[in-house]
């Protein structure tokens, strides 16, 4: 059942989301544990509070899930080939982000798939993004809850990333919005992942 929230628990759970980001980048030693504390806690708030959807068919949330994994993995890809040939622009910022907090051993990976995704689309589109529909429109909420997530990086100090993150963003709302299936979202994250760490990094 969906429970309706007041105004100030949707500001203080994002006040937590940032606090706690905030934190976890704030220390590069200690970013895989406290960010995925942060998200787990997260993911508790959406499953409390959210109508979490699934309206689609297990074919088919694996066919566009994995076509909009990959497609996702593209846009960042082709943003990265992009920089890389644009004069007066760097991948300088987007090598040292991934290589001071992308994940480096087995259990960074377990987190990263399994917990850290299935939570980041639960808290934002499932909770976020559901929460803001209430008030605006749903176009409106797709954009502003993308923006919120992007904002959480700026604790990192990765201006790309914001950017990265607002877009991917947008794109995964939209397909919820659009399809109205958690797991076909949490699919073509954990997809994009896979394309972006394991079979084609950037670098």
């Amino acid at each position: 059942m969906k429970r309706q929230i007041p105004i100030i628990g949707l500001i203080l759970s994002l006040l937590f989301a940032y606090a706690f980001t905030w934190l976890s980048f704030s220390n590069d030693k200690v970013f895989w544990y406290f960010y995925t504390f942060t998200i787990l806690f997260l993911m508790s708030v959406a499953f409390f509070y959210a109508k979490i959807d699934d309206k689609v068919r297990t074919l088919e949330y694996l066919f566009l899930g994995i076509g909009f994994g990959v497609l996702a993995y593209g846009l960042i890809a082709g943003g990265y080939k992009l920089i890389e040939i644009t004069p007066f622009l760097s991948t300088t910022s987007i090598d040292s982000f991934l290589s001071k907090f992308g994940p480096a051993s087995v259990w960074h990976y377990l987190l990263l798939l399994f917990f850290i995704a299935p939570g980041e689309e639960l808290f934002w589109r499932g909770y976020i993004q559901q929460q803001l529909k209430r008030w605006v429109s749903p176009i409106y909420a797709i954009i502003a809850s993308s923006a919120l997530f992007g904002f959480s990086l700026i604790f990192s100090g990765f201006w790309l990333g914001i950017l990265g993150a607002f877009v991917i963003s947008l794109l995964l709302g939209l397909l919820y919005e659009w399809k109205k299936s958690m797991p076909l979202i949490i699919l073509a994250h954990i997809t994009m992942l896979v394309l972006l760490f394991l079979v084609l990094p950037l670098s």
